[in-house]
């Protein structure tokens, strides 16, 4: 077999590059899927324009499957019977879900178990059972380790040999053997009553749960909920271990010795299990929150133990409150990335002593905003996100509302992402007026939500309604031939209730006009319409610009004549010129040789 051909190729060959599906890369069979060339820019072909979107993704095409999980650039040897997962894909995800029931399991029950004899020796068999089910778990995965992908120079990489390599050359391999050595050959030696001693190498384990935990706090919608619900689970385990060697310690002093201690299990409301354990709980969680009397100690390895207890009360208090202080701080931080705050505002009403009427105002305003969560900010709200994504995002929220608008209703994509990049979310409240008749128009408005009213000069008489989906505004700072306004509002714009509108500035439209001529073409038409009923439009302007641009045409070609005709004329003088002057040359060469011809000898 030649090298470079088939799979011996594939793999001394220089590395493909390829669109696979993240789970299972697939053989790259059309020719922008897989390529040999390492420059990237050199399959990225440029069009006459490109929106924000298109700017910042490349489309590929090939016969692999689009769909879950999601797509990733991967590079290696390919092959069907190969499957990669990708560490941020769903699969892999839902294997970390997995992992965390026996890994939590090992956490709960190993110290109950080693403390609670009964439990230990009453289900015996069930722990075993349940013992060696989660080994298989974390021997399958170690497996699922050596078919994880990793990123290198931003590809996913699917050799599995490399994959491998890798795996095997980190500390987590080497713990993740240890936490499989065969331990429970420690039980011929120690009995089955010690779990814990024996099995305490599966705790190794726990960073695997970590990620699952991590990697749901990215993916949930709820994440300081679920930060919440973590700290209270962790403050739950520490109560179980705690309450656990508590018991333990009772039943090394010795079972109703003294008050301190566990009573003693012979009476037989203190001999059930469950009674036991819940007693244990109980004053453990008393030592461990420091709101209840607890009996006093009285024996040296009760002090030590007590000890021990409120030191860790007070670290835990002090981690307790810390976490829920700051996830409040940043649930409000959160709130206020694109909700304006109350309090700067009112401290500057109370401060320059506004009237009440319009301090009053403001205070709905605001309260409207923050029942109905109103974004105003949502550029501070999303500008960590990437260019495009954030393009994605804001397109798949106000692209809907912008296809409402009549003049968008036809028009290209990208036109519509220019658009919507631009658009800055404004809340207006009753009464308020959006614009008056005879302001200067800087901006033009898309109603999002509400309803208003074109109103007349005294405020209450309506001539229009507009609403969802309506605009207005785009006459002023459009510069349509004829407008005896200028630049200068024609109607009066008034909120009837709570009205969000989209603004585009001046500048922002002109920006996007200058791409796309037919939209500026439809928007003068429909404002040359509206000029013309309300009779502000000059019909005989373009006459009149027909007539002026005729004649400065004339008076151009006039002077082009005349520049030519002078053109002409200093060429003649300047050939006249130089055959003078050759003339006068030869003239002064034949008097210079006839006198030196007369000379003497």
């Amino acid at each position: 077999m030649a090298p470079g051909s088939g799979r011996e190729g594939s793999e001394r060959g220089p590395r493909r590059y390829s669109l696979t599906s993240g789970a299972r890369p697939q053989e790259a069979e059309d020719p922008l899927a897989s390529y040999e060339d390492p420059q990237w820019d050199s399959f990225c072909p440029q069009k006459s324009y490109k929106s924000p979107i298109e700017k910042s993704q490349e489309t590929f095409t090939s016969k692999a499957s689009f769909q879950s999980p999601p797509l990733c650039l991967s590079y290696g040897p390919q092959s069907e019977k190969n499957w990669v997962l990708d560490p941020s894909g769903d699969d892999y995800y839902r294997w970390l879900l997995v992992m965390v029931a026996p890994i939590t399991y090992n956490w709960i029950f190993l110290i109950s178990r080693s403390c609670f004899s009964d439990l230990q020796e009453k289900y015996l068999f069930l722990w075993l059972a349940l013992d060696y089910l989660s080994d298989l778990l974390y021997l399958a995965d170690i497996g699922v380790h050596f078919r994880t992908g990793f990123l290198e120079e931003g590809l996913l990489v699917a050799d599995p040999r490399a994959i491998a390599r890798r795996y095997m050359g980190s500390g987590t391999f080497r713990r993740d053997v240890a936490s499989l050595l065969p331990t429970d050959l420690l039980y011929l030696w120690l009995g089955l009553g010690c779990p814990l001693g024996v099995r305490a190498n599966r705790l190794l384990r726990s960073p695997r749960l970590l990620e699952a935990l991590d990697r749901t706090e990215t993916r949930t919608a709820h994440p300081h909920a679920f930060r919440l619900l973590k700290l209270v689970s962790c403050i739950f385990a520490g109560i179980h271990w705690h309450g656990c060697l508590y018991f333990a310690l009772s039943g090394h002093i010795g079972f109703g010795a003294d008050g301190w201690v566990y009573p003693n299990t012979s009476d037989p409301d203190f001999g059930r299990l469950l009674r036991q354990y819940l007693h244990s709980f109980y004053f453990s969680t008393l030592v461990l929150t420091t709101v209840g009397d607890t009996p006093e100690p009285s024996r040296e390895e009760e002090f030590l133990f007590m000890s021990a207890g409120f030191l860790l009360a007070v670290l835990a208090f002090a981690t307790i409150m810390g976490s829920v202080a700051s996830e409040v701080a940043d649930m409000g931080r959160a709130e206020a990335s694109f909700l304006p705050e109350h309090d700067p505002i009112k401290a500057y009403l109370g401060e320059m002593q506004v009237e009440p009427r319009l301090r009053h105002r403001v205070n709905d305003w605001l309260r409207h905003l923050r029942m109905n969560r109103k974004m105003i900010r949502e550029d501070r709200a999303l500008r960590h996100l990437a260019p495009h994504l954030r393009a994605e995002v804001v397109s798949a929220v106000h692209l809907p509302t912008l296809r409402k608008v009549q003049i968008f209703r036809h028009c290209e994509r990208s036109l519509l992402e220019e658009v919507v990049l631009r658009l800055q979310p404004q809340v207006y409240s009753p009464g308020e007026y959006v614009c008056r008749k005879g302001e200067v128009g800087r901006e033009m408005f898309f109603v999002r939500e509400g309803q208003l009213a074109v109103v007349a000069d005294d405020g209450v008489t309506p001539y229009a309604l507009l609403r969802e989906g309506h605009y207005f505004g785009e006459i002023s700072i459009l510069s349509i031939k004829g407008n005896r306004s200028g630049n200068r509002r024609t109607a009066n714009i008034r909120s009837l209730g709570y009205s969000d509108l989209f603004r585009l500035s001046k500048g922002d439209l002109a920006e996007v006009l200058a791409e796309f001529p037919s939209a500026k073409e439809a928007l003068e038409a429909k404002g040359r319409e509206i000029l013309l009923q309300m009779g502000q439009l000059d019909t005989q302007v373009e006459a009149r610009e027909e007539a002026r641009q005729r004649e400065e045409q004339r008076r151009t070609e006039v002077l082009q004549q005349r520049l030519d005709a002078l053109q002409t004329r200093l060429a003649r003088m300047l050939a006249g010129l130089e055959s003078g002057a050759l003339k006068l040359t030869l003239r002064l060469e034949r008097l210079e040789g006839g006198s030196g011809g007369e000379g003497p000898p």
